[in-house]
């Protein structure tokens, strides 16, 4: 038979939260109500009658609580099949009881481990009883109702007030679905826990992705492809103005906010297709901005725009005569954003601080790609200078500028920077000769003079064509990872025309 009357529920809940109105129903209704510990005071003090599970198991709470439910005349109750005459007769010979709602949650695991719990604490918040009623309710949604999270309790007072306490298979089936998503969140926060105690962090951020929050999306990268996003949106952004947010948005806003992070000083960034299009530091948020803009003013156009500082009504009056498809900032001025949200599709996101992943995801062929973060940022001090000439303390501070955008820029590429100021890249290119080529163009365009200019590469140079080539268009100062077999070739031309050039002895390739 489809459709179940509820007339027996396990009540054994951690949250309380919004549990009094589903008791009150459940017993306006006439069901038996069975329930532990806590739940079963807070069920006593609304002078509503319960029945303890010690009555049934004749066993009381023990071990400190390590073992309450965990009995044939509970798990028998909510496991036995109503439609098998078997165990109908097993029930009757052993006298258990059929529960058909079971309203439990799991133990606060993941909030004790953020709050910095001991061990000791973490290890009794993972839960055994709980989580098995949850197993044990949802395999047996043939029959049973489980509702394994507070978020649900909404859901299930409709289904008692609307329905008489009558349930679907198709509604158990669901509730079911939702239960499961709950044990295997649970069980993937606990693995990370005992992984990055045992590893030292190394697996601490490998995830069960459909378990995450879902945020389904109008299209993918593009209008045939579906598209969903797997995370907490809300934790990492408030949404103050715009529409909602895409796949190619989403992709964009990891590029713009995983760079800005790499400056302290008053940044803004500019990303089209991953790939910064401006970046400058300057005193204020106007100059910032303005000096990243003029880098490429053509590719900014429908672009994200990120910055690490608060938006004033300065900054506000420049950025507001631009047509740009996001901003992220952590503060707003108020009258800067109420001038920023007259454009009603314009996306403004405020930034929360929020830890990163340490890992990146990555799907090719039938499997998954993990690798750790690339978070080295080579400071001038770790620079080994390989040629007569040495960097000058400018040149040393534009070349640290180059390689923290060459490190986020799409592989083969080429960064030409003075301090504190992009110039132009080559980005994506199958030769880093074509990479450096499309960065002097680019540059040159857009009015650039290059004379003092310093270059980075995210990979070491083959050949010396590209310091040759650098060298003519005005480049002074060189740094890149070094390991080529001809390293010397490069190093060589170098000495020979008063370049300066510096190894770092990382790479820094983006595919």
């Amino acid at each position: 038979m489809s459709q179940r009357k509820i007339t027996s529920a396990l009540l054994s809940v951690y949250h309380k939260e919004g549990l009094a109105p589903i008791v009150e129903s459940l017993h306006r209704q006439g069901v038996q109500l069975y329930s532990t510990g806590g739940t079963q005071s807070f069920i006593e003090e609304m002078g509503i009658p319960v029945t303890p599970v010690e009555d049934l198991t004749s066993y009381p709470s023990i071990f400190g609580g390590r073992v309450k439910t965990l009995h044939p005349k509970i798990f028998g109750g909510i496991l036995y099949r109503r439609d098998n005459e078997e165990d109908v007769k097993t029930a009757e010979q052993y006298e258990i009881p059929a529960i058909d709602l079971v309203v439990v949650d799991l133990y606060p695991f993941e909030e004790t481990v953020a709050a910095g719990g001991s061990n000791e604490d973490i290890i009794e918040k993972i839960d055994i009883g709980g989580i098995s009623l949850i197993r044990g309710a949802a395999k047996n949604f043939e029959d049973v109702l489980i509702v394994s999270h507070r978020s649900q309790y909404a859901e299930l007072l409709r289904i008692l007030s609307e329905h008489q306490a009558s349930t679907s298979l198709e509604l158990r089936r669901y509730f079911a679905t939702l239960a499961f998503g709950v044990t295997s969140q649970y069980d993937s926060a606990i693995y990370q826990w005992f992984a990055g105690q045992t590893y030292t962090g190394r697996a601490a951020d490998i995830f069960n992705f459909k378990q995450l929050p879902q945020n389904s999306l109008r299209y993918g990268e593009n209008p045939h492809q579906s598209a969903t996003f797997y995370g907490d949106l809300k934790s990492m952004f408030d949404q103050l103005n715009g529409k909602e947010l895409s796949y190619n948005n989403l992709v964009d806003v990891d590029a713009s906010v995983q760079l800005i992070d790499e400056f302290t000083d008053t940044t803004f960034v500019i990303i089209k297709h991953t790939n910064a299009c401006g970046v400058a530091t300057a005193p204020t948020a106007k100059e910032a901005y303005l000096n990243a803009l003029s880098c490429d003013p053509v590719s900014a156009f429908g672009g994200v725009i990120v910055t690490n500082t608060k938006v004033d009504m300065a900054v506000a009056e420049e950025l507001n005569k631009l047509f740009m498809e996001i901003l992220i900032a952590p503060e707003y001025d108020e009258a800067a954003l109420d001038l920023l949200k007259s454009k009603k599709n314009r996306i403004l996101l405020k930034r929360n601080v929020v830890q990163p992943t340490k890992h990146m995801f990555k799907t090719v062929l039938n499997g998954v790609l993990v690798q750790d973060k690339d978070t080295v940022a080579e400071t001038a001090a770790e620079m080994s200078p390989k040629t007569e000439k040495a960097p000058t303390e400018s040149e040393y501070k534009a070349l640290e500028f180059a390689l923290k955008v060459c490190k986020h820029t799409k592989s083969n590429t080429i960064v030409l920077a003075k301090e504190n100021q992009l110039l132009a890249s080559g980005v994506g290119q199958t030769s880093r000769v074509d990479a450096l080529k499309q960065a002097i163009t680019k540059a040159k365009e857009f009015g650039f003079d290059l004379n003092g200019a310093v270059m980075a590469s995210d990979a070491f140079f083959p050949f010396a064509d590209c310091v040759e080539i650098a060298h003519q268009a005005g480049v002074t100062a060189v740094v890149q990872p070094g390991g080529s077999v001809r390293d010397q070739d490069s190093i060589n031309y170098c000495n020979e025309n008063g370049l300066a050039m510096v190894f770092t002895g990382v790479r820094h390739f983006k595919h």
